[in-house]
């Protein structure tokens, strides 16, 4: 294997189609797609400034490396891509790649972050300013996330997270096949027309919770005082071990809880408007 130490890069494509090649405290400054094309790439404490340095990669390890807020859209079409303990500001990141683990690593302006990826592992890490990520993402599992930011896991599928703060309007929308365990779920309108939501020991606040969404269940979760008029036209099975500010127009299926402060169902119901809607015992 090829090493590369302590030097500095610049310039269009300074590394195309290399393979196995371990870099260590390696800068690639201002230029583009400085490792395209690339295979069983190692980077320890490496800084990437440029723009779209890590695209067609396959088999790569970055460790305790930095993505500057210049080096933009730096892993697209990549396969077996690992990170850990990362450092990113750059925007667009990580585009259509299959095969993702990262652990230990934090995001910040994490705008459009993970986009079409498939196969991803997330552990121990914190996203921040992160508006539309995951967007049309499948096969992810997650433990531990700080997440903040709008409009994540849209049109997802395939999710599994658990010991996470998702702090995340619009989350969850039109996906399916999730399950979120032992987490805060923090956000007006969550999960509005998801299919095969489960919730299991969840928190869970913001207006408008769970509307119009298809078999929705909900196990020993807990609903702060500001999610109200929470399962419209939802199809649900859920155990609240909290009083829920306000229930509205359920479809089907049953709603228990510690109390309700109030229940509201209109001339707007829909069929088969059947909810059983009763206080734990």
């Amino acid at each position: 294997m090829q090493e590369i130490r302590q030097q500095e890069f610049s310039g269009e494509r300074p590394l195309f189609n290399q393979h196995d090649l371990y870099l260590s405290h390696v800068i690639f400054h201002a230029g583009e797609s400085a490792l395209k094309e690339c295979s069983q790439i190692g980077a320890d404490n490496c800084t990437f400034e440029g723009r779209y340095p890590l695209w067609h990669n396959q088999g790569s390890l970055l460790r305790n490396c930095v993505l500057t807020e210049e080096c933009r859209a730096p892993l697209w079409y990549d396969r077996d891509i690992t990170l850990e303990g990362c450092s990113s500001k750059a925007p667009k990141m990580l585009r259509e790649v299959e095969g993702l683990r990262i652990t230990e690593s934090q995001f910040t302006k994490a705008q459009e972050l993970m986009w079409k990826c498939r196969g991803i592992q997330i552990k121990n890490c914190r996203i921040s300013e992160a508006d539309y990520i995951f967007f049309n993402s499948s096969n992810i599992e997650i433990d531990s996330l700080n997440l903040s930011g709008k409009y994540s896991f849209q049109y997802c599928k395939d999710i599994r997270i658990k010991n996470s703060v998702l702090n995340t309007k619009d989350a969850f929308w039109e996906s399916s096949d999730i399950v979120i365990e032992n987490s805060q779920v923090l956000g007006e309108y969550l999960a509005w027309h998801s299919h095969n939501l489960t919730l299991i020991n969840c928190r869970i606040s913001g207006t408008q919770p769970l509307c119009y969404a298809h078999n929705l269940k909900l196990i020993d979760c807990v609903f702060e005082p500001d999610a109200d008029l929470a399962f419209e036209y939802s199809s649900v099975e859920a155990v609240i071990q909290s009083k829920v500010t306000s229930v509205k127009n359920p479809l089907t299926g049953f709603i228990k809880a510690r109390g309700f402060g109030a229940i509201i169902l209109d001339e707007n119901q829909k069929e088969p408007h059947d909810c059983k809607i009763s206080l734990l015992a």
